[in-house]
């Protein structure tokens, strides 16, 4: 019974996923991930690699996730479990690219410049 270990990423947050071998169970920071992700969009999108590759029921999942906020922790659970899905079995690895879910998705906040209000906003101008 061999643990896969993957990291996900997304803005700031950062998912540490370990899957084994088991019956479907998804622990999220010590909680159920439905009790952690209360909303269908959130539990759709940590499901999703699973609901791809066919293996719904296959693999226990615990997660250790930290920073951010609750879509972006979800998104970063979604991209640790695909990583660890095509290290367990290589042959998952067409499908969930052709998804897009093997790419980390690299945006971030801009950061916010001396001489302005935010990152682009400016202070307003006065011509008198």
């Amino acid at each position: 019974m061999e643990i896969t270990h993957t990291i996900g990423r997304r803005k700031t947050a950062i998912a540490r996923v370990y899957i084994q071998p088991g019956n479907g169970n998804v622990e999220v920071n010590k909680k159920d991930y439905k009790v952690y992700f209360p909303t269908l969009p959130l539990q759709y999108i940590v499901n999703q690699a699973f609901e791809i590759t066919n293996n719904k029921e296959k693999y226990d999942v615990k997660v250790n996730v930290e920073g951010g906020g609750i879509t972006g922790q979800a998104e970063a659970i979604r991209l640790g479990i695909t990583r660890a899905l095509v290290q367990i079995n290589g042959e998952n690895k067409p499908a969930l690219k052709a998804q897009g879910l093997l790419t980390r998705d690299p945006r971030m906040v801009e950061r916010k410049k001396p001489g302005q209000k935010k990152a682009r906003k400016r202070f307003q101008f006065s011509k008198r």
